[in-house]
């Protein structure tokens, strides 16, 4: 996975649940991603350090 990647959410993880999907905005030596989580309206729910084996690539 890298930047700019979709991915979606494997667990439900701080207050975000499974399946939300986001967008990797930052890498952090490829065991944890900074994510952009969007609600189903495309609006941003929150930024959150996501450790990889908890997200998946979308598509």
């Amino acid at each position: 996975m890298k930047e700019l990647d979709s991915v979606s959410l494997l667990v439900d993880f701080k207050n975000i649940p499974a399946g939300t999907t986001g967008v990797i905005v930052h890498e952090y030596d490829g065991t944890a991603f900074e994510v952009e989580y969007f609600n189903e309206n495309g609006n941003t729910i929150d930024v959150i350090t996501t450790p990889s084996n908890l997200i998946t690539l979308e598509g």
